[in-house]
């Protein structure tokens, strides 16, 4: 055997050692654990060690705002790239990421266009560039960038090196995906897209169980004779109109509140530190903007909606989640007596027979206590249980705030049915 030949082998074995012990490292981290940002540090870390380049990063597409954000930024200026986006298109990972296309450019200064780009850009000090995509089967995820890498970038071992770790980095991308859709499927009603009865309960033991009793409002709601749109109009009319419900909960309640579908028609809202009088203020909004939202127009009809609701606050209503669920559900089923109402509990009904309120919730009474004491003098009693009638015939004294509601269980029924008049062009109120 000739000395160049031994030569080649010795050198060669190492490199393909070393390789499989890398590819070993990354393929154990991408089975143990499905943290998406772990395996992405890996994989850059084992790509640094290979190539030394002083500026390494990876990007992640954003396909619905079509840009691209940095995940992994290692080297000079890392910290400043960090959660930096780039639009597609735009610059060495652009390109990369919009034409689908690997660069690899050992020296930058023998490509016109890509030297004219690093003499625009004096700052980003570049020599030379790889830059490849991570792909799926059908589109690119992200881009892996390496600038100014002290190893060879277009050697045969170089390249199949870049794309093998550009595989396993989809391949990551992809299982985190799965998982994160898995996820809110498991956690999402497929009709209205809120959250559904087994994240409320996940996210109520939460709340109270970590939240060293930190003050929360739940809020149940049930649309009024929802039953006569299914026997009228059909199912799948139902299911829409359950739809633009929870959109405009959703709408309403803004990003720090949660809405979840309950079940049939039934809604609830979880307000995390909201205490009893912002929750009645927000639920008298949400009330209003029901009464005059009207629905399914892009269905040829025009239903007006109505609905009961009930209220009750952590802890003073209930300290588990237990008894904050079955407190704010009696209420609702206070309010439906009369329907059209929301119970609140330890106070009463917030609405008059003829729908008026009893309460302004824009009206500045002064301090929280002396707001909830005018409101509770003001509410109607429930239908079942009355409070103390104005706090003034009370054995606490005038002062006193009314008695609480009786929170306990009543019977479930089902909703009466009623006909409705299908004028497609005029509001339909159910009632």
């Amino acid at each position: 055997m000739s000395k160049s030949k031994v030569k080649q082998i010795e050198i060669t074995e190492p490199v393909q050692e070393r390789h499989l012990r890398l590819f070993h490292d990354v393929a154990r981290e991408l089975t143990s654990t499905l943290d998406l940002e772990a395996v992405l540090t890996t994989i850059m870390m084992k790509m640094a060690q290979f190539f030394g380049p002083e500026r390494w990063s990876m990007l992640l597409v954003d396909e619905a705002k079509g840009e691209l954000s940095y995940v992994i930024a290692i080297g000079e200026n890392a910290e400043s790239l960090k959660g930096l986006r780039v639009q597609l298109g735009e610059g060495v990972a652009g390109w990369v990421a919009a034409t689908g296309n690997p660069l690899v450019i050992p020296d930058v200064t023998l490509d016109p266009h890509w030297h004219a780009y690093a003499k625009a850009n004096p700052e980003l000090d570049i020599h030379s560039i790889a830059c490849l995509p991570v792909r799926s089967t059908d589109r690119v995820l992200g881009v892996i960038q390496l600038m100014n890498s002290k190893f060879d970038l277009l050697s045969e071992y170089s390249i199949s090196f870049l794309r093998m770790l550009c595989d396993f980095a989809a391949i990551a991308i992809g299982n985190s995906a799965s998982m994160k859709l898995i996820r809110e499927l498991s956690i999402t009603d497929d009709c209205t897209s809120l959250f559904n009865a087994r994240h409320l309960y996940t996210m109520l033991a939460e709340v109270v169980g970590n939240g060293r009793g930190a003050e929360f409002s739940l809020v149940f709601m049930d649309l009024d004779h929802f039953k006569s749109i299914n026997d009228t109009h059909g199912h799948l009319i139902g299911s829409r109109l359950l739809a633009e419900v929870g959109s405009l909960l959703k709408r309403m309640i803004g990003p720090n509140n949660s809405a979840f579908r309950y079940g049939g028609d039934e809604f609830v809202l979880l307000l995390p530190e909201t205490d009893k009088l912002r929750a009645i203020e927000l639920t008298m909004r949400i009330i209003d903007r029901l009464r005059s939202e009207v629905f399914l127009e892009g269905a040829g009809l025009a239903l007006q909606l109505r609905g009961s609701f009930g209220l009750a606050t952590f802890p003073g209503d209930g300290d588990t989640v237990q008894e904050i669920i079955r407190s704010a559900d009696s209420m609702m089923y206070e309010a439906k007596i009369t329907r059209d109402n929301l119970s609140v509990a330890g106070i009463g009904m917030m609405y008059e027979e003829n729908g008026e309120p009893v309460f302004e919730p824009t009206r500045k009474l002064g301090s929280r206590e002396e707001v909830l004491r005018e409101v509770g003098m003001r509410a109607r009693p429930s239908g079942r249980i009355s409070v103390a009638e104005g706090g003034a015939k009370s054995s606490k004294g005038s002062n006193a705030a009314p008695e609480p509601v009786s929170s306990a269980p009543r019977a479930r029924s089902r909703h009466d049915s009623v006909v409705l008049q299908d004028e497609p062009r005029s509001p339909t109120r159910l009632n």
